[in-house]
């Protein structure tokens, strides 16, 4: 099965900005949809709220409305690596960040936690003043 393993997470103030890297490594194929989800600390996986998704092949898009505008997804196939770039951070957005993989057949990008199989550990993003 994939690994997925996350990097980017650092501390900034409101207004800064953040790219998240997300490398995947092991199986093929398992990867067609990928996500950046992030969670609160004390909640449960599948509590995890969807930041933004990709689906691989079509490049459909799909982003939380409290990031619309601010954060953009992108995907490089060849190196198989997912992005996050966070602009404009606000206190809100400090949060554990995960990326997530999964194989779909369709052309919409998954938006639930249960939808992704795979899931790196996590990268801490922290927005104070």
């Amino acid at each position: 099965q994939p690994q997925l393993a996350e990097t980017g997470g650092d501390s900034v103030q409101p207004g800064g900005s953040l790219t998240l890297s997300c490398v995947v490594t092991g199986a093929t194929y398992s990867e067609d949809c990928m996500g950046w989800f992030r969670q609160l600390r004390g909640t449960k996986r599948d509590e995890r709220e969807v930041v933004a998704a990709i689906a691989v092949r079509t490049g459909n898009t799909y982003y939380a409305e409290s990031v619309k505008e601010r954060f953009t997804i992108s995907h490089d196939r060849a190196k198989r690596m997912l992005y996050l770039q966070m602009n404009n951070l606000k206190l809100e957005d400090a949060d554990r960040y995960y990326c997530a993989a999964s194989a779909c057949a369709g052309n919409s990008a998954l938006r639930y936690p249960y939808q992704y199989p795979y899931w790196g550990p996590g990268t801490q993003v922290t927005v104070s003043s």
